[in-house]
């Protein structure tokens, strides 16, 4: 991926929207600071925060992510409730 002035414009942009919305610090120098703001763009709530993302995607060559599902439209599966639950560290735990 070729970093010229608009990617790093969009990148600076998607970085400063998810560090007030999400409290999320990514540095630019990072390996995977791309991919790390594409996931935060697709956690985020915020239309203009998504379409940045969606920008970023576009110029990072990385179109697969623009589909992707965000974390909370997702069905997570559930256990059946038999016998007695527990709760250890935040987690269900059927015993």
């Amino acid at each position: 991926m070729e970093l010229n002035k608009e990617v790093l414009d969009c990148m600076k942009t998607l970085r400063r929207r998810l560090r007030e919305e999400l409290a999320v610090d990514i540095r630019l120098s990072q390996p995977d600071a791309v991919s790390a703001m594409l996931d935060g763009s697709l956690k985020s709530n915020d239309e203009e925060t998504r379409r940045v993302g969606r920008r970023l995607a576009e110029l990072s060559d990385q179109p697969q992510r623009l589909t992707a599902t965000p974390l909370a439209a997702v069905e997570l599966p559930v256990a059946p409730q038999t016998g007695s639950v527990r709760i250890y560290r935040g987690q269900r735990i059927y015993a």
